[in-house]
Order: structure tokens, then C-alpha cells, then sequence
């Protein structure tokens, strides 16, 4: 007798303008316009902005059925902010949190080139996306294996340098807009004003190095194998 019970398959990403808006322009706009002593107060109302982007992050990580290294990260992220403005530390505090998260991870990148399993693999050959045995057989047949290695070290670099050049940003866009005492109206004001920024400040340079890694990458991909891309993708 056999189990009609099938393993559930993980759910896709809740999508782009659902994390923008709860990640980004509802927090922003709490934190901006309702956080005055007539609205919710600094306290509440920094709580409540804050509380959408964590909530969200655990119900996506749930929904995800897997865990994600960077949905936690998020989520730590945001807890760190919350943690600090609440405590009433120093807003420098704030500055290098906002630039420790990407310094990390682009130091990790960094450091995985010297190793067995470079992260660079898993953000551009992501088994899910490319079908990596068929790429390396093709690669293999043409004895372009080793080249392809090293185009994919000078990508590694890359992408490193996108999470750098997001850690330097983050830093200066907290030091130039975070002034006021943290658990003031006015800091709460400049915290959703950060929020606002850190899109086309931030994340839009950041998205264009990682994605000119991808395009090399992909560009290399058909170089090598005398193939396209196509030929290698998982089919749906």
C-alpha cells in the first residue's frame, strides 16, 4: 500500500512589486509621514514600519519552503535597525550595519574564489535556471573548460565588487541622511527618507555590475560552447 502523499515543491518568489512595497514604500511612507507625536509617536511608529519587512520576510521564507540565505539576512537587517533606533545608540551605528551587511557578503565572495565551491557559481550557474552537466560536456568537447573557469573567476570579481561598491553607498547615504537622535520624530523621517533612496542610490548601481557579470558570464557561456543559451536552460 502506497502513500498518495507527494512532496510539495517549493513555491516561487512572492515577486518584485510585493517586495517593493512592503519592503520598501510602506515602511518608508510609516516612517516619513506617521511617526509624529499626532500620529503613531516615534516609538510605535518606527515599530510598525519595521514590522512589515520582517513579517514579510518569515511568511516568504515559510511560503518558500526553503531557507534563504539572503531572505534571512533581510530580515536580520532589519532587526539590527530596529534594534538600534529603539536602544537610542548613536546613528553611526546604523552607517556601518548598513555597510558591514554587503562588505560581508562581497568578502565572502571574494575569499570562495580561492576554494572548491566559489559563490560566484551559485549566483550566475544556478542549477535551477542551467542545466550545469550539459554545459560542462559541451565546454569539455571544445576543451574549453579551463577557460571558462577563469572567465568565470574574472565574474567572481565582479560580483564582489558590486556588493563592495553597495557596502561604500550604504555607508554614505546613512552618514549624509541619518542626523538627528535616534527615537526622535525627525530621525524616523530621515530613516524613511534612507528607505526611499536607497533604491536608485543604492541597489540600481549595485543591479548593474551584478548584471554585466551575468551578461559576461552568458555571453562567455556561448562563446566556449559554439551553442546558445537556450540549449543549456532547464526547461519548464
Amino acid at each position: 500500500m502506497h502513500s498518495n502523499t507527494e512532496p510539495k515543491a517549493p513555491q516561487k518568489s512572492s515577486g518584485f512589486l510585493p517586495n517593493l512595497l512592503i519592503n520598501v514604500v510602506i515602511p518608508a511612507v510609516i516612517l516619513s509621514k506617521f511617526t509624529g507625536e499626532t500620529h503613531l509617536g516615534p516609538v510605535w511608529g518606527l515599530v510598525i514600519a519595521l514590522a512589515f519587512p520582517v513579517c514579510f520576510g518569515i511568511w516568504d521564507l515559510k511560503r518558500a519552503g526553503k531557507v534563504n540565505f539572503f531572505s534571512v539576512l533581510g530580515v536580520i537587517s532589519v532587526l539590527l535597525t530596529g534594534g538600534i533606533a529603539l536602544l537610542q545608540l548613536d546613528a553611526e551605528y546604523i552607517a556601518i550595519k548598513e555597510a558591514a551587511i554587503p562588505a560581508a557578503i562581497g568578502l565572502a565572495v571574494l575569499l570562495s574564489q580561492y576554494t572548491r565551491y566559489p559563490l560566484v557559481k551559485k549566483f550566475i550557474l544556478n542549477g535551477d535556471l542551467l542545466d550545469t552537466d550539459k554545459l560542462y560536456q559541451a565546454l569539455e568537447e571544445r576543451a574549453n573548460t579551463l577557460l571558462f573557469e577563469k572567465k568565470l573567476a574574472q565574474a567572481g570579481y565582479l560580483v564582489a565588487a558590486s556588493f563592495f561598491l553597495s557596502s561604500a553607498l550604504n555607508y554614505m547615504l546613512a552618514k549624509i541622511i541619518l542626523v538627528s537622535p535616534p527615537g526622535t520624530t525627525a530621525f524616523n523621517e530621515e530613516l524613511g527618507k534612507m528607505t526611499w533612496l536607497s533604491y536608485p542610490v543604492i541597489v540600481l548601481p549595485s543591479m548593474l555590475v551584478l548584471f554585466f557579470a551575468i551578461w559576461f558570464m552568458f555571453s562567455s557561456i556561448i562563446k566556449l560552447t559554439g551553442q546558445e543559451l537556450e540549449n543549456f536552460m532547464h526547461q519548464p
